[in-house]
C-alpha cells in the first residue's frame, strides 16, 4: 500500500467516525470532519502532510500525490 492510498483510507475513516460520534454523542464531533476537510484542502495545495511523513519513515512506499 502506498502513502497516498493510506492517506485516503485514513481520511475516510476519520470522516465516518466523526459522523458516527456526532450521531451517538454530540454535534461537536462534526468539528473533526471539518478539520479533516480543511487538512485535505491544505494538503492538495501544499503537498504537506504530517501523516505521510510518518508513513514514509515507517517504510511505506511513496505514491504519486506525496512523493
Amino acid at each position: 500500500m502506498s502513502t497516498d492510498r493510506f492517506f485516503i483510507l485514513f481520511a475516510g475513516i476519520v470522516v465516518l467516525v466523526s459522523v458516527l460520534l456526532t450521531w451517538l454523542a454530540s454535534p461537536w464531533w462534526l468539528l473533526l470532519a471539518v478539520f479533516m476537510g480543511i487538512h485535505l484542502i491544505q494538503a492538495s495545495f501544499t503537498g504537506f502532510c504530517p501523516l505521510v511523513m510518518i508513513l514514509k519513515s515507517m517504510g511505506l512506499k511513496p505514491g504519486e500525490i506525496f512523493p
